[in-house]
């Protein structure tokens, strides 16, 4: 199997929307649906659509074979809600390099 048989990576061409106890931490035109083998489609939204200042960097890290390691931010009172890849492994995932992706997003 190829990486291009297990993620493929595209523009999303709705807009997505991020909300937790009702406050919008995300909103964007701009985001990146990620399609991979076994999983839901996840969408990457970039860091300047994404409330930063509402999230705490979390000391989780992660590892996946096909985009490398993942690093995590928290609300207080849900912990590793958004992760990102800062440096893929692959150039097959460089698209979402930084971008952020949260467990539960609205897509309109």
């Amino acid at each position: 199997m190829t990486l291009r048989d297990h993620m493929t990576i595209e523009p999303s061409e709705r807009h997505v929307r991020v909300v937790h106890g009702g406050q919008v931490l995300a909103e964007s035109d701009r985001a990146l649906v990620l399609h991979e083998r076994g999983c839901p489609p996840r969408y990457y939204i970039p860091p300047e659509d994404v409330r930063l200042d509402l999230l705490t960097p979390s000391e989780t890290r992660t590892r996946c074979p096909f985009k490398g390691e993942a690093s995590y931010w928290s609300l207080p009172d849900a912990e590793d809600l958004v992760w990102a890849y800062q440096e893929p492994d692959v150039d097959a995932a460089a698209p979402i390099k930084g971008h952020l992706c949260f467990y539960e997003v609205d897509v309109s």
